[in-house]
């Protein structure tokens, strides 16, 4: 069952970054990278078994800001592929302060409030290390992709060979940004030989993720005259 929810998880999110950017053009490329960088630090708290391995959620919706810049990385160049992980970045700590200074609030003296306090301090309260290990592995791994992109289009340009630079790019940096973020993240959360499987997985489901984004980056490229 979670090996269908992933497949279609990973089709919905990549259908809704072409919508995105279908309806408010390069913006909604922008648009994305905060929702990704948000939505991914709050699924990765939540462990799941997919494929016969351990692995954390997020994977797809993080993943997904690469294809972002990737796609702005062909269509509009390194500038503006550099300004969406300063969005990213800007908005993760953005969540992380706003988020924690609402838990200094106490809750209504009631069932309900209480349990919601509950229900949110234990996401929140454990965010900022999470933001910590996402923020480092995030721009390491960003900047990479973007420079690593540029370097292989000057290698193999045209249109035709989009698959080989959004690949060899995106590969390597989705490795460094699986071992910074798991060790940084969850070192001392969970055993070694269960961070060494988080790793594994993690970065094989990425990788998934980021062979399956291909023809996305071609319907981009393709897009980019029709969109506003």
């Amino acid at each position: 069952m979670n090996e269908l929810l992933w497949l279609a998880m990973l089709l919905v999110n990549f259908s809704l970054i072409l919508l995105s950017y279908r309806i408010f053009g390069k913006m909604g490329l922008f648009i994305w990278v905060p929702i990704a960088a948000i939505i991914a630090n709050i699924q990765v708290i939540q462990g799941i078994q997919i494929f016969g391995f351990a692995a954390t959620l997020g994977n797809i919706v993080y993943a997904s800001s690469f294809l972002v810049t990737d796609i702005l990385s062909e269509n509009y160049g390194k500038k503006e592929a550099n300004k969406a992980i300063w969005i990213g970045f800007f908005s993760l700590i953005s969540m992380t302060l706003l988020m924690n200074l609402a838990l200094l609030f106490q809750p209504l003296d009631n069932e309900f409030a209480k349990e919601m306090y509950q229900h949110l301090s234990g996401i929140f309260s454990f965010m900022p290390r999470i933001v910590v290990a996402s923020l480092l592995a995030y721009i390491v791994s960003q900047k990479h992709d973007i420079w690593a992109y540029h370097m292989w289009k000057k290698r193999f340009q045209g249109k035709k060979n989009i698959w080989i630079r959004n690949n060899l790019s995106t590969m390597v940096s989705q490795l460094m940004d699986s071992l910074l973020f798991t060790f940084v993240a969850f070192y001392g959360v969970y055993e070694m030989n269960v961070l060494w499987q988080i790793v594994l997985t993690t970065y094989v489901l990425k990788w998934m993720v980021a062979a399956a984004d291909t023809p996305f980056v071609y319907i981009a490229a393709k897009m980019k005259s029709k969109t506003p």
